[in-house]
Protein backbone atom coordinates (compact mmCIF):
# COMPACT_ATOMS: atom_id res chain seq x y z
CA UNK A 1 0.00 0.00 0.00
CA UNK A 2 2.89 2.50 1.09
CA UNK A 3 4.51 1.73 -2.27
CA UNK A 4 1.53 2.32 -4.64
CA UNK A 5 1.17 5.67 -2.64
CA UNK A 6 4.78 6.06 -3.41
CA UNK A 7 4.83 5.71 -6.92
CA UNK A 8 1.25 7.54 -7.01
CA UNK A 9 2.87 10.39 -5.86
CA UNK A 10 6.02 10.30 -8.02
CA UNK A 11 3.89 9.75 -11.13
CA UNK A 12 1.62 12.56 -10.20
CA UNK A 13 4.39 14.84 -9.83
CA UNK A 14 5.64 14.03 -13.69
CA UNK A 15 2.16 14.25 -14.45
CA UNK A 16 2.10 17.84 -13.36
CA UNK A 17 5.64 18.53 -14.63
CA UNK A 18 4.85 17.76 -18.02
CA UNK A 19 1.72 19.52 -17.79
CA UNK A 20 3.62 22.98 -16.86
CA UNK A 21 5.92 22.17 -19.69
CA UNK A 22 3.01 21.88 -22.03
CA UNK A 23 1.64 25.15 -20.94
CA UNK A 24 4.89 26.68 -20.79
CA UNK A 25 5.59 25.54 -24.64
CA UNK A 26 2.03 26.72 -25.61
CA UNK A 27 2.49 29.99 -24.30
CA UNK A 28 5.57 30.71 -26.01
CA UNK A 29 4.35 29.25 -29.13
CA UNK A 30 1.19 31.31 -29.25
CA UNK A 31 3.63 34.54 -27.53
CA UNK A 32 2.33 37.40 -30.16
CA UNK A 33 -1.25 36.29 -29.34
CA UNK A 34 -1.11 36.40 -25.87
CA UNK A 35 0.89 40.06 -25.96
CA UNK A 36 -1.83 40.74 -28.13
CA UNK A 37 -4.70 40.25 -25.76
CA UNK A 38 -2.75 41.76 -22.98
CA UNK A 39 -2.11 45.22 -24.76
CA UNK A 40 -5.90 45.29 -25.61
CA UNK A 41 -7.18 44.77 -22.08
CA UNK A 42 -4.69 47.58 -21.00
CA UNK A 43 -6.03 49.81 -23.83
CA UNK A 44 -9.84 48.92 -23.04
CA UNK A 45 -8.53 50.05 -19.47
CA UNK A 46 -6.66 52.75 -20.15
CA UNK A 47 -9.08 55.58 -19.67
CA UNK A 48 -9.43 53.86 -16.19
CA UNK A 49 -5.62 54.43 -15.53
CA UNK A 50 -5.51 57.47 -16.80
CA UNK A 51 -8.61 59.11 -14.11
CA UNK A 52 -6.10 57.52 -11.54
CA UNK A 53 -3.43 59.01 -12.47
CA UNK A 54 -5.52 62.76 -12.92
CA UNK A 55 -6.98 61.62 -9.31
CA UNK A 56 -3.77 61.35 -8.20
CA UNK A 57 -2.18 64.62 -9.75
CA UNK A 58 -5.10 66.54 -8.21
CA UNK A 59 -5.06 64.39 -5.05
CA UNK A 60 -3.23 66.81 -2.88
CA UNK A 61 -4.24 70.19 -3.91
CA UNK A 62 -7.91 69.16 -3.59
CA UNK A 63 -7.49 67.89 -0.15
CA UNK A 64 -6.02 71.33 0.83
CA UNK A 65 -8.60 73.18 -0.82
CA UNK A 66 -10.81 70.94 1.28
CA UNK A 67 -9.37 72.03 4.40
CA UNK A 68 -9.59 75.54 3.65
CA UNK A 69 -13.41 75.50 2.41
CA UNK A 70 -13.95 73.73 5.89
CA UNK A 71 -13.27 76.40 8.17
CA UNK A 72 -15.14 78.54 6.16
CA UNK A 73 -18.19 80.33 8.32
CA UNK A 74 -20.67 79.84 5.48
CA UNK A 75 -22.64 76.77 6.06
CA UNK A 76 -23.33 75.95 2.97
CA UNK A 77 -19.40 75.73 1.05
CA UNK A 78 -18.52 74.29 4.86
CA UNK A 79 -20.96 70.94 4.51
CA UNK A 80 -20.10 70.83 0.49
CA UNK A 81 -16.22 71.62 0.88
CA UNK A 82 -15.34 68.27 -0.92
CA UNK A 83 -17.37 68.97 -3.78
CA UNK A 84 -16.05 72.56 -3.82
CA UNK A 85 -12.48 71.42 -3.81
CA UNK A 86 -12.90 69.12 -6.33
CA UNK A 87 -14.80 71.06 -8.92
CA UNK A 88 -11.98 74.30 -8.27
CA UNK A 89 -9.21 71.66 -9.00
CA UNK A 90 -10.48 70.31 -11.54
CA UNK A 91 -11.13 73.96 -12.84
CA UNK A 92 -7.39 75.22 -12.27
CA UNK A 93 -6.71 72.12 -14.43
CA UNK A 94 -8.37 72.35 -17.09
CA UNK A 95 -7.06 76.21 -17.18
CA UNK A 96 -3.76 74.42 -17.42
CA UNK A 97 -4.41 71.94 -20.16
CA UNK A 98 -5.87 74.30 -22.65
CA UNK A 99 -3.15 77.03 -21.86
CA UNK A 100 -0.70 74.11 -22.72
CA UNK A 101 -2.46 73.07 -26.15
CA UNK A 102 -2.99 76.31 -27.33
CA UNK A 103 -1.08 78.61 -26.04
CA UNK A 104 2.80 76.40 -25.86
CA UNK A 105 2.20 73.30 -27.86
CA UNK A 106 1.79 75.11 -30.99
CA UNK A 107 4.76 77.27 -30.74
CA UNK A 108 6.82 74.27 -29.69
CA UNK A 109 5.31 72.33 -32.79
CA UNK A 110 6.36 75.37 -35.02
CA UNK A 111 9.56 75.63 -33.83
CA UNK A 112 10.60 71.88 -34.11
CA UNK A 113 9.21 71.68 -37.48
CA UNK A 114 11.38 74.40 -39.15
CA UNK A 115 14.18 73.12 -36.53
CA UNK A 116 13.49 69.54 -38.57
CA UNK A 117 13.09 71.22 -41.81
CA UNK A 118 16.61 73.00 -41.78
CA UNK A 119 18.70 70.93 -40.05
CA UNK A 120 20.62 70.08 -42.96
CA UNK A 121 21.02 73.26 -44.54
CA UNK A 122 22.12 74.35 -40.96
CA UNK A 123 25.01 71.61 -40.65
CA UNK A 124 25.85 72.59 -44.34
CA UNK A 125 26.38 76.16 -43.26
CA UNK A 126 28.28 75.66 -40.06
CA UNK A 127 30.38 72.64 -41.75
CA UNK A 128 31.25 75.40 -44.53
CA UNK A 129 32.25 77.81 -41.83
CA UNK A 130 34.43 75.52 -40.28
CA UNK A 131 36.19 74.74 -43.42
CA UNK A 132 37.05 78.46 -43.96
CA UNK A 133 38.81 78.85 -40.96
CA UNK A 134 42.18 79.25 -41.47
CA UNK A 135 44.73 76.23 -41.74
CA UNK A 136 46.49 76.84 -38.44
CA UNK A 137 43.44 77.70 -36.05
CA UNK A 138 43.01 75.33 -32.94
CA UNK A 139 39.75 73.69 -33.86
CA UNK A 140 41.12 72.52 -37.29
CA UNK A 141 42.42 69.58 -35.22
CA UNK A 142 42.25 65.77 -36.61
CA UNK A 143 39.77 64.42 -34.27
CA UNK A 144 37.30 67.64 -35.36
CA UNK A 145 38.31 67.54 -39.04
CA UNK A 146 37.57 63.47 -38.72
CA UNK A 147 33.83 64.42 -36.67
CA UNK A 148 32.98 66.61 -39.50
CA UNK A 149 33.94 64.41 -42.25
CA UNK A 150 31.43 61.49 -40.78
CA UNK A 151 29.01 64.38 -40.57
CA UNK A 152 28.73 65.45 -43.74
CA UNK A 153 28.72 61.74 -44.61
CA UNK A 154 25.32 61.27 -42.79
CA UNK A 155 22.08 62.00 -44.69
CA UNK A 156 20.18 63.42 -41.68
CA UNK A 157 16.73 63.70 -43.55
CA UNK A 158 16.58 59.71 -43.50
CA UNK A 159 17.02 59.73 -39.53
CA UNK A 160 14.61 62.61 -39.29
CA UNK A 161 11.32 62.12 -41.53
CA UNK A 162 8.63 65.25 -40.88
CA UNK A 163 5.97 62.91 -42.24
CA UNK A 164 6.97 60.14 -39.94
CA UNK A 165 7.10 62.92 -36.60
CA UNK A 166 3.53 64.27 -37.97
CA UNK A 167 2.11 60.87 -38.05
CA UNK A 168 3.17 60.11 -34.32
CA UNK A 169 1.62 63.98 -33.02
CA UNK A 170 -1.50 63.23 -35.44
CA UNK A 171 -1.64 59.83 -33.26
CA UNK A 172 -0.91 61.18 -29.86
CA UNK A 173 -3.62 63.93 -30.63
CA UNK A 174 -6.23 61.37 -31.58
CA UNK A 175 -5.83 59.47 -28.52
CA UNK A 176 -5.60 62.89 -26.44
CA UNK A 177 -8.49 63.87 -27.94
CA UNK A 178 -10.34 61.21 -27.59
CA UNK A 179 -13.66 61.42 -26.26
CA UNK A 180 -15.24 58.80 -24.99
CA UNK A 181 -11.16 58.29 -23.32
CA UNK A 182 -11.37 61.48 -21.90
CA UNK A 183 -14.79 61.43 -20.40
CA UNK A 184 -14.27 58.14 -18.86
CA UNK A 185 -10.93 58.98 -17.45
CA UNK A 186 -13.04 62.26 -15.56
CA UNK A 187 -15.55 60.45 -14.47
CA UNK A 188 -13.31 57.97 -12.50
CA UNK A 189 -11.07 60.42 -11.46
CA UNK A 190 -13.90 62.72 -9.95
CA UNK A 191 -15.26 59.59 -8.19
CA UNK A 192 -11.83 58.51 -6.88
CA UNK A 193 -11.70 62.01 -5.33
CA UNK A 194 -15.02 62.23 -3.81
CA UNK A 195 -15.70 58.85 -2.68
CA UNK A 196 -11.75 58.62 -1.36
CA UNK A 197 -12.23 57.89 2.03
CA UNK A 198 -14.50 54.31 1.24
CA UNK A 199 -11.74 53.26 -1.02
CA UNK A 200 -9.17 53.57 0.88
CA UNK A 201 -11.50 51.91 4.21
CA UNK A 202 -12.60 49.06 1.75
CA UNK A 203 -8.50 48.69 1.20
CA UNK A 204 -7.64 49.16 4.61
CA UNK A 205 -10.21 46.36 5.79
CA UNK A 206 -9.13 43.82 2.71
CA UNK A 207 -5.46 44.21 3.62
CA UNK A 208 -6.28 43.53 7.10
CA UNK A 209 -8.51 40.47 6.13
CA UNK A 210 -6.36 39.21 4.10
CA UNK A 211 -2.46 39.68 5.82
CA UNK A 212 -3.51 40.50 9.57
CA UNK A 213 -2.79 43.89 11.61
CA UNK A 214 0.81 43.83 11.82
CA UNK A 215 1.85 43.26 8.57
CA UNK A 216 -0.84 45.89 7.29
CA UNK A 217 0.48 48.38 9.43
CA UNK A 218 3.92 47.76 8.15
CA UNK A 219 2.69 47.69 4.44
CA UNK A 220 0.16 51.08 5.46
CA UNK A 221 3.82 52.92 6.58
CA UNK A 222 5.77 51.64 3.77
CA UNK A 223 2.88 53.05 1.41
CA UNK A 224 2.52 56.10 2.97
CA UNK A 225 6.56 57.69 2.65
CA UNK A 226 6.15 56.00 -0.68
CA UNK A 227 3.32 58.20 -1.81
CA UNK A 228 4.55 61.09 -0.17
CA UNK A 229 8.18 61.01 -1.86
CA UNK A 230 7.26 60.23 -5.01
CA UNK A 231 4.28 62.97 -5.23
CA UNK A 232 6.73 65.74 -3.40
CA UNK A 233 9.48 64.63 -5.79
CA UNK A 234 7.14 64.91 -8.81
CA UNK A 235 5.19 68.04 -8.01
CA UNK A 236 8.48 69.58 -7.05
CA UNK A 237 10.86 68.89 -9.56
CA UNK A 238 7.80 69.84 -12.56
CA UNK A 239 7.45 73.06 -10.59
CA UNK A 240 11.14 73.36 -10.47
CA UNK A 241 11.24 72.75 -14.39
CA UNK A 242 8.38 75.46 -15.29
CA UNK A 243 10.19 78.33 -13.32
CA UNK A 244 13.83 77.08 -15.29
CA UNK A 245 11.62 76.53 -18.66
CA UNK A 246 10.65 79.77 -18.63
CA UNK A 247 13.33 81.65 -17.55
CA UNK A 248 15.56 80.23 -19.85
CA UNK A 249 12.88 81.30 -22.56
CA UNK A 250 13.02 84.57 -21.48
CA UNK A 251 16.66 84.92 -21.48
CA UNK A 252 17.10 83.20 -24.91
CA UNK A 253 15.09 85.38 -26.03
CA UNK A 254 16.32 88.61 -25.01
CA UNK A 255 19.52 87.63 -26.91
CA UNK A 256 17.78 86.56 -30.29
CA UNK A 257 18.61 82.84 -29.90
CA UNK A 258 16.54 81.63 -32.44
CA UNK A 259 13.95 78.82 -31.45
CA UNK A 260 14.35 80.28 -27.73
CA UNK A 261 10.98 78.46 -26.25
CA UNK A 262 11.73 75.19 -27.83
CA UNK A 263 15.44 75.29 -26.07
CA UNK A 264 13.62 76.78 -23.11
CA UNK A 265 11.50 73.41 -23.22
CA UNK A 266 14.40 70.90 -23.51
CA UNK A 267 16.22 72.73 -20.36
CA UNK A 268 13.27 72.72 -18.63
CA UNK A 269 12.11 68.95 -19.43
CA UNK A 270 15.47 67.54 -19.39
CA UNK A 271 16.09 69.97 -15.58
CA UNK A 272 13.48 67.34 -14.37
CA UNK A 273 16.47 64.57 -14.26
CA UNK A 274 19.06 65.64 -11.22
CA UNK A 275 22.23 66.47 -12.37
CA UNK A 276 22.50 64.58 -15.51
CA UNK A 277 19.20 66.31 -17.21
CA UNK A 278 21.16 69.87 -16.78
CA UNK A 279 24.11 68.88 -18.59
CA UNK A 280 22.18 66.86 -21.62
CA UNK A 281 19.96 69.75 -22.06
CA UNK A 282 22.55 72.35 -22.25
CA UNK A 283 24.78 70.51 -24.76
CA UNK A 284 21.79 70.07 -26.82
CA UNK A 285 21.25 73.82 -26.39
CA UNK A 286 24.32 74.31 -27.36
CA UNK A 287 24.71 72.23 -30.43
CA UNK A 288 21.55 73.39 -31.57
CA UNK A 289 22.36 77.24 -31.06
CA UNK A 290 25.65 76.60 -32.64
CA UNK A 291 24.58 75.51 -36.30
CA UNK A 292 21.87 78.10 -35.94
CA UNK A 293 23.18 81.16 -34.67
CA UNK A 294 27.59 80.54 -34.44
CA UNK A 295 29.47 80.23 -32.30
CA UNK A 296 29.63 83.35 -30.37
CA UNK A 297 25.81 83.14 -30.00
CA UNK A 298 26.89 79.47 -28.63
CA UNK A 299 28.98 80.81 -25.98
CA UNK A 300 26.99 83.42 -24.97
CA UNK A 301 24.04 81.24 -24.41
CA UNK A 302 26.24 78.57 -22.73
CA UNK A 303 26.97 81.41 -20.14
CA UNK A 304 23.56 82.65 -19.24
CA UNK A 305 22.24 79.16 -19.17
CA UNK A 306 25.31 77.92 -16.98
CA UNK A 307 24.48 81.46 -14.75
CA UNK A 308 20.43 80.80 -14.36
CA UNK A 309 21.28 76.52 -13.43
CA UNK A 310 23.66 77.80 -10.45
CA UNK A 311 20.76 79.98 -9.25
CA UNK A 312 18.25 77.47 -9.43
CA UNK A 313 20.23 75.05 -8.15
CA UNK A 314 21.50 77.33 -4.83
CA UNK A 315 17.99 79.26 -4.83
CA UNK A 316 15.30 77.75 -6.65
CA UNK A 317 15.78 74.64 -6.51
CA UNK A 318 16.67 74.23 -2.31
CA UNK A 319 13.17 76.65 -1.74
CA UNK A 320 10.64 74.22 -3.47
CA UNK A 321 12.24 70.91 -2.99
CA UNK A 322 13.91 71.06 -0.17
CA UNK A 323 15.75 68.20 1.81
CA UNK A 324 12.73 66.11 0.94
CA UNK A 325 14.62 63.16 -0.29
CA UNK A 326 17.72 63.38 2.06
CA UNK A 327 20.05 61.27 -0.47
CA UNK A 328 23.32 61.68 -1.22
CA UNK A 329 24.50 63.05 -4.82
CA UNK A 330 27.30 59.43 -5.30
CA UNK A 331 23.50 57.49 -5.02
CA UNK A 332 21.31 59.85 -7.20
CA UNK A 333 24.07 59.46 -9.66
CA UNK A 334 24.21 55.51 -9.43
CA UNK A 335 20.63 55.51 -9.46
CA UNK A 336 19.70 57.72 -12.61
CA UNK A 337 22.79 55.42 -14.49
CA UNK A 338 20.56 52.47 -13.50
CA UNK A 339 17.58 53.93 -14.18
CA UNK A 340 19.02 55.33 -17.73
CA UNK A 341 19.93 52.20 -18.62
CA UNK A 342 17.47 49.49 -18.21
CA UNK A 343 14.43 52.07 -18.32
CA UNK A 344 16.13 55.13 -20.45
CA UNK A 345 14.45 58.47 -19.86
CA UNK A 346 11.77 57.45 -17.53
CA UNK A 347 14.07 55.32 -15.13
CA UNK A 348 16.26 58.39 -15.33
CA UNK A 349 13.45 60.41 -14.21
CA UNK A 350 11.69 57.42 -11.39
CA UNK A 351 15.17 56.50 -10.22
CA UNK A 352 15.96 59.42 -7.75
CA UNK A 353 12.55 58.47 -5.97
CA UNK A 354 12.74 54.62 -6.37
CA UNK A 355 16.67 55.29 -4.68
CA UNK A 356 14.92 57.22 -1.82
CA UNK A 357 12.70 54.46 -1.11
CA UNK A 358 15.42 51.42 -1.15
CA UNK A 359 17.00 53.96 1.35
CA UNK A 360 14.41 53.50 3.61
CA UNK A 361 13.75 49.70 3.42
CA UNK A 362 17.27 49.24 3.82
CA UNK A 363 17.12 51.23 6.85
CA UNK A 364 14.70 49.78 8.57
CA UNK A 365 16.28 46.84 7.78
CA UNK A 366 19.55 47.43 9.30
CA UNK A 367 17.73 48.89 12.12
CA UNK A 368 15.83 45.42 12.80
CA UNK A 369 18.75 43.21 12.83
CA UNK A 370 20.69 46.07 14.91
CA UNK A 371 17.75 45.64 17.72
CA UNK A 372 17.28 41.98 17.25
CA UNK A 373 21.35 41.15 18.07
CA UNK A 374 21.00 43.58 20.79
CA UNK A 375 17.94 41.81 22.18
CA UNK A 376 19.85 38.69 22.10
Amino acid sequence: MNEIKKNGKKWSYWFILGIAIITFYKLLDNFPDIMGAIKNFFKVLSPFFIGVLIAYILYIPSKKLERMLKKSKVKFIKNKARTFSIAISYIFFIIIVVIVLNFIFPVLVESLTELISNIQWYTDVTIQKYQNLPEDSFLKSDVVTDLIRNVQNIDIQQYINIDKIGEYAKGALDFVTSIIDIFVAVIVSIYILSERGRIINFFERFLKAILGEKTYKNIDKYFNNINEIFFSFLSSQLIDAIIVGVLTTIAMSIMGIKYAPLLGFIIGLFNIIPYVGAIIAVIISAIITLITGGITQAIWMLVVVIILQQIDANVINPKIVGNTLKISPLLVMFAITIGGAYFGILGMFLAVPVSAVFKILVEDFIAYKNANQESQ
